[in-house]
């Protein structure tokens, strides 16, 4: 690689529109333009909704949506992920703060922006250090049950706004629960009744009109009913509150709390933000490419959402990640490159203008039915119906993630990452082993096919051939040496193991010496181990460990046919003229040492009416 070049990789990494601007033309500009207008359109009820579960004011979730959107659409390598406020965000902001501070409150929000500042170094050191690949490691079951549990909470958080109830400040999920069931007869008619409007209004529109803003349609059917129950009976009757006027659209400077106390107790939370908002992230943008044929890279998308929520915790913004339902839409409408993300902010900007005034009427009851309505939406019944029926494993790990997000949320989570991580260890820790001999039928074939070894198909007294599937690492190796010393343990004449090593994708300084060690147990036996068909990096590794050294260069073949007729010359003859089975292709040509085979006894029927015949005086033998 030129110097040129790799310095041009470098600029296109620190500056990614050094790579896609030259693709800008008018009509890309132009679909930009639309796409990043109509997503402006569908988040500006979202953003509220999201700033809502993440106990901020309204205009925080303006603010999250506007700054991060442009830094990371610039920095990203995605051309249609579109970043802001999310749900798990939300609900993950909402579960670490509430219990530090006051919902709502300045010291809150000074809280909700270093949590911000905090996750976005997180995420911009670990794509420097090129961790893009750890997001594989949370599974999706893992994610199913994250998001089932967020989504309780979310439904648990709005019980108080959707019933009039005073459910007490940082109650868990059952005691919420609980306070709603001993205090339902509490609730306000009227409030409910709104929330039960919009609840309907939102519900009926997704199933009948899926074309129409859902969101805003149930907005305005909360809005008009609570307008019409406050003109009928009075506001101080029916007791509908409202979100209030929101405070400028423009997302002002901001500094965060950087005092020693607020960041070592932050500090646990805002890993667990930073994962989930990569994990988010980078999933949604894999989502997209498969449809889109482009090509991701996920150091880039860390370190795309690392500066975006930097930036954003100094413009007061609240942590953000990739927004499923605006990078969908933004792909929708046909956006081109991440010019579309970026123009949605300034669109957003100037129809949170407009909207301003009209927050003062929207009814909190209003904004918890539209919220039970997102609850709902993030379960994935089909995944969840799916691992409950046929994964057994899995199933506990979705309950287990899900359960323990109920009891704390960032805590449940990486009691799911490590148990999904467990069950995954243990299955990679007993590698299948099992024994292959060819079928009778294919005793001549040169491709020398194999089946299992079992009472049809009996395998050789001398040699046991064990096909190995998975990675042989120090997880596996008691595992792996169990299997090779169970070989002569039951037949003390199996000296020879021919490991066919093809599916062996893997193996270690632990998984090397424990070959070393098996082929110099063998030889002291009068055996030997062979490997059939290992892969170059498993060659390499043996090489590196000195254990190709104690394997030796003639125990190493790329096929069985080559392995079998080097090995077949140093069995024991003695075994071999007495055997019956004859298993290999060289079994029916001659003995190891070169002389001619026995014949085998004919066999004959046997029953009442074929009586067996009578041996000779002489011999013993069965009479012709």
């Amino acid at each position: 690689m030129s110097a040129r070049t790799s310095a041009l990789l470098n600029a296109r990494r620190w500056f990614p529109p050094l790579a896609w601007w030259p693709q800008v033309t008018r009509a890309t500009a132009k679909a930009d333009a639309m796409a990043a207008f109509t997503g402006a359109i569908i988040v500006l009820p979202q953003a509220v909704a999201f700033a809502t579960i993440a106990g901020l004011p309204p205009e925080y979730g303006l603010y999250a949506a506007m700054v991060p959107a442009v830094v990371a659409a610039l920095w990203g390598s995605s051309h249609h992920l579109v970043s802001g406020p999310t749900t798990a965000i939300s609900v993950l902001v909402l579960a670490v703060l509430s219990p530090l501070a006051e919902p709502g409150s300045e010291r809150y929000a000074a809280m909700a922006l270093t949590l911000s500042l905090m996750v976005g170094l997180m995420q911009f050191i670990m794509g420097l250090a090129r961790l893009g690949a750890l997001v594989n490691f949370i599974s999706h079951t893992v994610i199913v049950g994250f998001t089932a549990g967020a989504a309780f909470l979310i439904a648990a958080s709005q019980v108080k706004n959707f019933f009039g109830l005073a459910v007490p400040r940082g109650a868990a999920f059952h005691e919420t629960l609980l306070f709603a069931a001993k205090h339902l007869g509490e609730a306000h008619l009227w409030v409910t009744l709104v929330g039960l409007v919009t609840l309907a209004a939102g519900m009926l529109t997704r199933r009948f009109a899926p074309r129409w803003p859902y969101m805003i349609v149930a907005m305005l059917a909360g809005s008009l009913t609570a307008a019409g129950l406050n003109q009928w009976l009075g506001a101080a009757r029916t007791r509908i509150e409202t979100v209030g006027a929101l405070q400028g659209a423009l997302p002002p400077l901001s500094m965060p709390d950087l005092s020693a106390g607020t960041l070592q107790s932050l500090l646990f939370p805002a890993a667990a933000v930073a994962i989930i908002g990569l994990t988010e992230a980078v999933a949604i943008a894999r989502a997209v490419a498969t449809r889109s044929g482009q090509r991701l890279n996920s150091d880039q998308e860390f370190i795309g959402q690392g500066l975006s929520n930097i930036a954003g915790s100094l413009f007061s913004a609240y942590p953000s990640s990739g927004s499923f339902n605006r990078s969908g839409v933004n792909f929708a409408a046909g956006a081109r490159t991440p010019l579309a993300a970026a123009l949605s902010a300034p669109f957003l900007l100037g129809l949170a203008v407009l909207a301003a005034p009209l927050a003062a009427f929207l009814p909190l009851a209003a904004l918890a039915g539209i919220l039970f309505i997102v609850a709902w939406g993030l379960i994935d019944w089909h995944a969840i119906g799916h691992i409950l029926r046929r994964h057994p494993r899995e199933r506990i790990v979705l309950l287990v993630t899900w359960l323990g997000v109920l009891v704390d949320l960032e805590k449940g989570l990486f009691v799911g990452i490590v148990v999904s991580l467990l069950f995954y260890v243990s299955r990679t820790s007993q590698p299948a082993v099992d024994e292959r001999v060819p079928p009778a039928a294919e005793l001549h074939n040169p491709r020398r096919k194999m089946v299992a070894a079992g009472p049809q198909a009996p395998g050789c007294p001398q040699l046991a051939m064990l096909r190995l599937r998975g990675s042989i690492y120090f997880g596996a190796v008691e595992h792996v040496r169990e299997q090779f010393h169970n070989v002569d343990e039951h037949d003390p004449q199996r000296k020879w193991v021919l490991l066919l090593a093809q599916g062996v994708n893997f193996v270690d300084l632990a998984g090397a010496e424990l070959l070393a060690e098996e082929a110099g147990r063998r030889s002291a036996l009068g055996g030997g181990l062979v490997l059939i068909g290992a892969q170059p990096t498993v060659l390499h590794m043996l090489h590196r460990s000195g254990a190709d050294t104690a394997l030796g260069a003639d125990r190493l073949f790329a096929h069985k046919g080559e392995a079998l007729r080097s090995l077949y010359p140093q069995l024991d003859t003695t075994v071999c003229r007495s055997c019956t089975r004859r298993v290999f292709q060289e079994c029916h040509v001659a003995l190891p040492d070169g002389s001619a085979l026995p014949a085998l006894p004919d066999p004959m029927p046997q029953g009442p009416d074929v009586p067996a015949p009578a041996p000779t005086p002489a011999t013993g033998e069965a009479a012709p």
